[in-house]
C-alpha cells in the first residue's frame, strides 16, 4: 500500500488543504474491496493485473485502516508497515519521511571484511527492545564487531518470539519498538561505522495472522513443505506473489537503510522458473545499491551444498553474496563436543574439519550416511569470503532440547579452540549473542501464541519432537511457557566476573589480530594449506605468514612446522596461545586442548 501525503509546496499554497492517502491492494479474483478507516467505507477501484486503488482524502500517518474483500471481515493489509494492535488489528499508515535519519554519508562496507554478531533483540537486553540494544552497542565496538545480524523482526503473533512465523512481512515487531524502534537502531549502529544485516523469511508464514491467501494465490499446492503449501514462485499468479517479496527486501534497504538482508533457508524456496527468485532477488538489489551508491548485500542459509547460490551470475550462478557454512560448523561442532546424533553422524573427523577450512564444502558430491545419497557439489574458485563461519549461531543452539550452547557441552579450553578457528578462518566470522563471554543462559525456542489451540500444538509438538529421541517429555522447555523467554534473555552481570572475563578478553584478542593481520582477511581458498593427524587429535592451518595450532586431543602433543606447512627458514614466534604452548625451532608443543596462533618472519 503506497501512501501519498501534500508536498511542502502544497502546503504553502494551501495550508486549508487536508492530506490524502493512495491505498492500494492486490486482489485478483475479488469482486469488490473497500477500505475501512473507523468507521468511514471507501470503495476501491479495479485496476489492471487484480490491483485496486483508490485516494482518500482526509488520511495519513497515524490513521489505521483495514481491506475488506468482498464485504467480508477487514483485514490488515498484506504490506502494512505497522501493526500497533497485533497480527489480527488493523492496519497503520506510516510516513517513512518524517524519520530524521543522520547517516547520510553512510555509504556500507563490504560483507567480506565484516565480524558479524547475530543477536535476537527479544533477548539481547532486559527491555528486549531496540533501544535497549542500542544502550549495548558500545559493548559490541569494544568487543571489535563490526556487523550486527538482527533475527527477524517482521510482525508475529504475540509479544516473544523468535520471529520465523512473520506474517505481516512489511510490518517491524511493536513489542520491540515499531518502525521508528527499528530506525534508531540502524541509525546507531551506522553512527558506530556498523553494518546491520536482517534476517527475512521468504519461504514460509506462520499460521497465526496469516491473511494472504484471502487475497490472492500467495501458496501454491505445486509443492508441499514442512509448513503446509509452498510459497508461490512459480505457478498462476506468481509473478505478483515474487514483486511482494522482492519488494519486501528493498523496503528494508530503503525506508530501513539497512545493509544486508539474511535469507532463512532459501533450499524451501520452490521454484523451477527460468530466472531463480534467488536470481531476479539478487538482480534487483545489486541494481538497488548502485542507485543509492550504498553496499548492499545478501546472505543465504541454505543446506544444499549448492556453489551455484553463491557464485557470480557472470559464471551461472544466482548471485547471492555469501551463505552459511553448515559443513564448517558441524565439522567442528562434532569434533569438540563428540556429538553423533542426527547430521552430526556425517562429522567428526580432524579430516573433515581441514577440508571445511580448505573449501566449505565437506560434502562436495560425496556419499552421506545421514542423507543416505551423495550430496553436494564441489565450490570450485569460489572465495572464503562467499561463507559465513561460527561455532554456534540461533538455529544450532535453540534446536536442541534445552537450548545448550557450546559451552554447556564443552569446557573453556576447547571453547577457546572453536573460536579462534572461526576468528581465524578463511571465511566471514560470526558469533552469536553472548558467546563472546561464554553466557550461561540458554537460547531456548518460546512463542507466545495467542491462538490458545496453536499455542498447546506447539507446546505438544516440541515435547513429542524430543521425546523420540530419549527426552523426558517433562524436562523438553515449554515454548508457550514465559519462563522459557526470561530464562533465554542475556545476564550482562556476567561480563564482569569470572570465567566470562577470561573468556570475553580470548575473543577480544582474536578479533583484534584478525584486523591486524592480512593473512588473516584473504579469502583465497588455494593458499589455507591443513595438515592434521586423525589419530592424535591435531590440527595445523597455515594461511600466508600465519599458522593456527589445535590440539583436540587430552594429551599434549608436539606438531611440526615445516614439512609442506612453511619454509624451512621461517623464524615463528607465537602471538596468541589458549595455554602455556611451547615452541623450540619448528615444532610447536601444545597442552591439552589448546590453540596457538603463530607468526612467521622469512
Amino acid at each position: 500500500m503506497a501512501m501519498r501525503l501534500p508536498s511542502r509546496r502544497e502546503d504553502e499554497i494551501a495550508e486549508d488543504t487536508a492530506s490524502s492517502a493512495e491505498f492500494s491492494v492486490w486482489a485478483p479474483e475479488a469482486g469488490s474491496v473497500e477500505v475501512a478507516l473507523g468507521a468511514r467505507r471507501v470503495r476501491l477501484d479495479e485496476g489492471a493485473y487484480g490491483w485496486w486503488h483508490a485516494e482518500v482524502d482526509n488520511a495519513g500517518a497515524g490513521d489505521d485502516y483495514a481491506f475488506s474483500i468482498g464485504g467480508g471481515d477487514p483485514l490488515p493489509d498484506p504490506r502494512s508497515h505497522f501493526q500497533p494492535h497485533g497480527v489480527h488489528g488493523p492496519s497503520r499508515l506510516v510516513d517513512h519521511d518524517t524519520f530524521g535519519w543522520t547517516d547520510d554519508i553512510w555509504r556500507g562496507a563490504p560483507l567480506a571484511g565484516q565480524i558479524v554478531y547475530e543477536m535476537h533483540v527479544g533477548t539481547f537486553s532486559p527491555e528486549g527492545t531496540f533501544d535497549g540494544a542500542i544502550d549495548r552497542l558500545d559493548h559490541l565496538l569494544d568487543l571489535g564487531v563490526t556487523a550486527v545480524e538482527v533475527m527477524p523482526v517482521a510482525e508475529f503473533p504475540g509479544s516473544r518470539g523468535w520471529g520465523y512465523d512473520g506474517v505481516d512481512l512489511y510490518a517491524v515487531h511493536g513489542a520491540y519498538g515499531g518502525p521508528g524502534g527499528f530506525k534508531r537502531f540502524v541509525d546507531e549502529c551506522h553512527a558506530r561505522g556498523l553494518c546491520v544485516v536482517l534476517d527475512v523469511v521468504y519461504n514460509h508464514l506462520g499460521p497465526d495472522g496469516n491473511y494472504l491467501g484471502s487475497y490472492g494465490p500467495y501458496f501454491s499446492d505445486k509443492y508441499k513443505t514442512p509448513w503446509g503449501d509452498a510459497v508461490n514462485f512459480d505457478d498462476h499468479g506468481s509473478s505478483e506473489v515474487r514483486d511482494f517479496m522482492i519488494g519486501n527486501a528493498l523496503h528494508w534497504f530503503e525506508n530501513y537503510h539497512v545493509d544486508g538482508l539474511r535469507l532463512d533457508a532459501v533450499h524451501a524456496i520452490l521454484d523451477l522458473s527460468a530466472m531463480h527468485f534467488l536470481e531476479e532477488l539478487a538482480v534487483r538489489v545489486h541494481a538497488l545499491s548502485a542507485r543509492l551508491g550504498r553496499t548492499l548485500f545478501l546472505i543465504a542459509e541454505s543446506d544444499l551444498n549448492d556453489p551455484r547460490i553463491v557464485r557470480p551470475r557472470e559464471a551461472g550462478g544466482y548471485g547471492i553474496d555469501a551463505q552459511w557454512s553448515d559443513d564448517f560448523h558441524h565439522a567442528l561442532h562434532a569434533l569438540v563436543t563428540g556429538e553423533r546424533d542426527g547430521y552430526y553422524a556425517d562429522f567428526g573427523t580432524v579430516s573433515q574439519l581441514a577440508q571445511a577450512l580448505q573449501q566449505a564444502f565437506v560434502y562436495d558430491g560425496t556419499y552421506s550416511e545421514f542423507r543416505g545419497r551423495h550430496h553436494g557439489r564441489r565450490p570450485e574458485g569460489l572465495s572464503g569470503h562467499r561463507f559465513l563461519a561460527y561455532l554456534q549461531n540461533h538455529d544450532q543452539i535453540g534446536n536442541r532440547a534445552a537450548g545448550d550452547r557450546s559451552g554447556h557441552l564443552i569446557g573453556t579450553d576447547l571453547l577457546k579452540v572453536g573460536a579462534a578457528l572461526v576468528l581465524t578462518s578463511p571465511f566471514v566470522p560470526m558469533l552469536f549473542q553472548g558467546e563472546e563471554w561464554g553466557a550461561s543462559t540458554p537460547f531456548q525456542y518460546f512463542t507466545d501464541h495467542q491462538d490458545p489451540e496453536l499455542g498447546r500444538a506447539v507446546s505438544e509438538g516440541r515435547q513429542g519432537e524430543f521425546s523420540a529421541f530419549g527426552w523426558d517429555p517433562t524436562q523438553v522447555p515449554d515454548p508457550q511457557d514465559p519462563a522459557t523467554f526470561r530464562r533465554s534473555i542475556l545476564d550482562w552481570s556476567e561480563t564482569s566476573r569470572a570465567p566470562h572475563t577470561d573468556i570475553l578478553e580470548w575473543h577480544r584478542s582474536l578479533i583484534a589480530l584478525r584486523r591486524a593481520l592480512p593473512d588473516l582477511t584473504d579469502g583465497r581458498l588455494d593458499l589455507v594449506e591443513c595438515r592434521f593427524d586423525d589419530a592424535a587429535g591435531w590440527l595445523l592451518m597455515q594461511r600466508g605468514s600465519v599458522a593456527v595450532g589445535c590440539n583436540f586431543s587430552r594429551d599434549e602433543i608436539t606438531i611440526p612446522l615445516a614439512d609442506g606447512a612453511a619454509g624451512d627458514d621461517d623464524e615463528w614466534t607465537i602471538l596468541l596461545a589458549s595455554s602455556s604452548a611451547d615452541l623450540v625451532g619448528a615444532v610447536l608443543t601444545l597442552p591439552a586442548e589448546s590453540v596457538a596462533i603463530l607468526h612467521a618472519v622469512a
